[in-house]
């Protein structure tokens, strides 16, 4: 019974653990909201790749958190404003940060 009880107790305790460290912090992401800015990211990458008159390669996107940001080279201010557009369209995303420059 003492050994039940000791098991139970190393159980509950690993699990307690096990979910701390699965949480998100102001600096960092769950595993839920990683999974979810990949998908994003991927979203927002795809769009603009699409977009005849962007130059994706060019276009760097990173999410954290469903805030986008974008950054890299573009030809015009028109470029910018369609990529911030794309990515304002996707679902899930909450903001974009835009640090992209006219070539």
């Amino acid at each position: 019974m003492r050994t039940r009880n000791i098991f139970a107790v190393f159980f509950l305790s690993l699990f307690s653990l096990t979910l701390l460290g699965c949480g998100a912090t102001n600096t960092r992401e769950s595993t839920g909201e990683y999974v979810d800015d990949t998908v994003i990211t991927t979203k927002v990458k795809t769009a603009i790749f699409n977009h005849p008159s962007l130059k994706s390669r060019e276009i760097n996107v990173e999410t954290f958190k469903g805030v986008v940001q974008l950054s890299g080279f573009v030809n015009s201010e028109e470029d910018i404003n369609t990529a911030v557009r794309l990515a304002r369209d996707v679902t899930g995303v909450t903001s974009v940060k835009n640090a992209m420059r006219v070539k």
